[in-house]
């Protein structure tokens, strides 16, 4: 399967809202008007792109409607894809740290019930598929079921995993973890947190500890530290993303259950308010269902519906 066809099903309630909306607003429309605008502005506004970026989008219609450029659907198809695109502006982005001498550490951070776990066991998958060593570090020692669950995955997916005891120091999890990927020469040395509310500052410490103490078993570890968040949750995914920021340097965000909601707009939300990358999203259950995000393909998917 392309990786267009993954954004194309993983995306279809969103893009089925947008085209709707299109459609119902434009059907029989001779002149645009305020209400015209009014009725697309709620429609943007329901696959929670926010205001901001649905301000944007309204203002270039206008604009372009103004000059006579927008006669069809397909022409706001067609302008929205370019300005989202220009919003979501993928060139800019940097790519995921390579160390030279050792592995890539990557710290993975969000709240419970967000998918992290998950998660990180399909990153593992991806990872392991191009031929990378990964390392796993189940640093979630407050759950019950979460060193237990990474553990799980480790199995099946044949990938070492370093654990700790419940109700253990996360901290020394995430050390064992990068020396074991430092012994064993792994490229990617995946670790796991305690879900956490960014309102609960001593869990927040906690976690500031687990980062201070990676680098201290290896310099500049973690190199990346990526916000798991829940699509489904529309901007309440923007307010975690926002909370978090500011007290961890977010290099990307992992976007867990795409698929199952019509809010995928929070993707350009997200990245117009904070300027965090997306670096994979879910668009699925299974394990290939975790795939980089593609600006390209994301808003083919959501503005370009045929297209295969």
């Amino acid at each position: 399967m392309s990786l267009f066809s993954f954004f194309k099903k993983g995306l279809q309630k969103t893009t089925t809202a947008i085209q709707r909306g299109i459609q119902s607003v434009f059907t029989d429309v001779k002149k645009w008007d305020d209400e015209t605008y009014r009725q697309l502005e709620q429609t943007l506004i329901a696959t929670d792109l926010g205001p901001a970026v649905t301000k944007e989008l309204l203002d270039d219609l206008k604009d372009r409607y103004s000059r006579g450029l927008i006669e069809t659907g397909a022409d706001i198809n067609s302008a929205c894809s370019n300005k989202i695109l220009e919003i979501l502006d993928e060139a800019s982005i940097p790519a995921v740290k390579s160390v030279e001498n050792g592995p890539t550490v990557i710290l993975m951070v969000g709240v419970n019930g967000a998918g992290k776990t998950t998660s990180i066991a399909k990153l593992a998958h991806h990872y392991l598929t191009q031929g990378k060593k990964v390392v796993l570090g189940a640093g979630d020692t407050f759950r019950a079921a979460g060193a237990t669950q990474l553990g799980i995955w480790a199995q099946r997916l044949s990938c070492p995993v370093v654990e700790g005891k419940l109700g253990g120091d996360s901290a020394a999890v995430a050390f064992d973890a990068i020396k074991s990927g430092i012994s064993q020469k792994a490229d990617y040395v995946i670790i796991d947190t305690a879900g956490r509310q960014h309102t609960r500052g001593d869990l927040m410490a906690e976690l500031e500890k687990v980062k201070r103490i990676a680098g201290k078993a290896m310099p500049e570890a973690p190199h990346e530290i990526w916000l798991t968040v829940d699509a489904s949750i529309g901007s309440n995914a923007l307010t975690q993303a926002r909370e978090f920021g500011k007290l961890f340097p977010i290099t990307g965000l992992v976007l867990t259950k795409l698929d199952g909601t019509g809010k995928g707009g929070v993707v350009v939300a997200i990245r117009k308010e904070l300027g965090y990358p997306v670096r994979f999203v879910g668009l699925g259950e299974q394990l290939d269902d975790l795939q980089p995000f593609s600006a390209q393909d994301f808003t083919n998917a959501l503005f370009q519906p045929s297209e295969e």
